[in-house]
This record gives C-alpha cells, structure tokens and sequence, in this order.
C-alpha cells in the first residue's frame, strides 16, 4: 500500500472519529437541555399553573384544557412551523431540530413527570423556570440545533436580522404567549406576572451562557515552519488553521503566520503544538467573542 493511500486512510479515519466525537456531543447535550427544559416546564410552571412563553406555553394552554400531554401537543403543533421555516433554516438545522425536538418531547412526557414537582412559593417558581429553563435551551441553542416551534421562528428572525440578539427575540414574542395563556388559562393577574418575569429571566439566562461559551481564543503563530505547524495542531487539536503569508519588519525574510481559531481548552494543546516544531516560533494569543464559519463548533 502507497504512503499517500495509507496518508488518505489516515484522514478519512480521523474525520470520521471527529464526526461521531460531534454526534455524540451533540445528543448528550440535547439529552440535558431536554432534560433541564422538561423539569423547568413541567415540574415547575404546570405545577405552579402559570402561563409560559413559546409553544411550550401554547402546549400548555390545551394541556390546561384538554389535558393533552405538553410533548405531544408541542410536536403537534410544531408541524406547520417546520413546513413554513425549513427552507429558510436550511436542511441540516431542519434535521437536528427534528432529532432535538423528539428528544425533548420524550422527556417532557416520560422522564419528567417521573420526578416530584415544585407547588411552593410562585416567585421561586418562576424563577427556577426562568434559570432551569434557560440553561437548557442555551445548552440546545450553542450546538446549532433547536427544539422546533418557536425556537425555528426565533432563528428565522435573527437569520434575518442577525443584530438581534436571541435573547431579544425571545422575550418580545414570549410576553405576547405569556399574556395570552394567562388570559385564558386564570386571568390571574398575578400569574401573569410571574410567567412574564420567568420568560425574561429565561432570556437573559440564554444570552448570558451563550455569549459566555462563545468566547474563543486565535492563536497567530510566526514561524518558518508553518505546514508543519499547521499539521502539528491538526493531531493535537484536529483545528483546522490557515496560512498567511508574512515579512519580517526588521530582517526583511519571509515568514508564515499561522492562524488558529480554538476553544478555550484546547488553546493549551495548541501552545504545545507549537512548541515542539518550533521553540523560536512568535506566538499570539487573542480572545474572540464570536466565531462562525463552516466546520466549526465548540467540541
């Protein structure tokens, strides 16, 4: 067998174990934001019958009535949403959103009320909904994927106006479902209150864990060596880099500078990648708040 045969068998196999390494960080987070959105739902907003935002809280306003399971009735209604939003999310978000939402449906209707639900003070409710809540659709919305309903609606608004942050999104079309359930629901005033005081907790949750865990770090190494330093970091990281062409201010000689974008915990990887193909290597180390393109995710 051909070194380059044996070269192309190599990466093939990486970029596999990469793909499955993604898979399954992808469903594991799912399971916990399903996990975290089902207790913050069902144990506390039902228990505590106050409105909520979303088609959750749509999904509770029949089960208030007509006492249809909140997980069914969500993929119920989700149905003409993903026939308006598909396109427009695109086909590979529209199939992880499938994958998400039948995840989340099987926790909210099985696993959750396996669980003791809260029917204590209704401001601590509410704030647990909000902070439960949150976090697990932050723990959803950072692998590129949703629960379906109106979470495609809220990514086709900021696809559309991507200024906006999700956050905001959230909270203007939330109050108008909040407002509506409990209307119908009690026209407790008071619940409506605290179902409106749990939604912009939830979105300030969401927008806190996002732009925290978007922090990334590039890392700008000047070098002679630079495919070497580029294929270093490739084994230690599997990061893709880019090579840049460069000129020593001083000394006039060529350089390259290579260019990594990475998460936190892996910038240490990257450092040692360096090091052991060139100790005399200029290095750079910057934080960026927000790293979007092709290929790249969090883990």
């Amino acid at each position: 067998m051909s070194v380059s045969k044996t070269d192309e068998l190599t990466a093939e196999n990486k970029m596999t174990a990469t793909k499955l390494k993604s898979m399954a960080v992808d469903l594991l987070l799912d399971m916990v934001g399903s996990f975290l959105i089902a207790v913050g739902i069902y144990n506390f907003a039902a228990a505590s019958d106050f409105p909520f935002s979303g088609i959750s809280g749509i999904a509770l306003i029949f089960c208030h009535f007509f006492k249809i399971p909140i997980g069914v009735m969500t993929v119920l209604l989700n149905v003409p949403i993903i026939l308006m939003c598909a396109r427009r999310l695109g086909r590979s978000f529209f199939l992880r959103s499938l994958r998400t939402m039948a995840v989340s449906a099987f926790f909210m209707d099985v696993v959750a009320p396996l669980l003791p639900v809260y029917e204590g003070n209704l401001m601590l409710s509410s704030i647990c909904l909000g902070v439960i809540s949150g976090l697990g659709y932050a723990l959803i919305y950072m692998r590129d994927t949703s629960t379906g309903g109106m979470d495609f609606v809220i990514m086709a608004i900021h696809s559309i106006k991507p200024h906006l942050s999700l956050g905001r999104i959230i909270i203007v079309l939330d109050c108008s479902v909040v407002l509506l359930g409990g209307i119908l629901m009690n026209g407790d005033v008071d619940r409506i209150i605290y179902g409106l005081i749990a939604s912009y907790i939830l979105s300030v949750v969401v927008d806190a864990v996002m732009h925290s865990l978007d922090v990334r770090k590039v890392a700008l190494i000047v070098t002679e060596h630079g495919q070497q330093v580029s294929d270093k970091i490739d084994d230690y990281t599997q990061r893709g880099t880019t090579l840049l062409k460069g000129q020593g201010g001083y000394t006039g000689s060529d350089k390259q500078v290579v260019m990594c974008a990475c998460s936190n915990n892996q910038i240490h990887r990257v450092q040692e990648a360096v090091k052991e193909v060139d100790r005399e290597a200029f290095l750079i180390i910057m934080e960026a708040n927000q790293v979007r393109g092709n290929g790249f995710r969090l883990c």
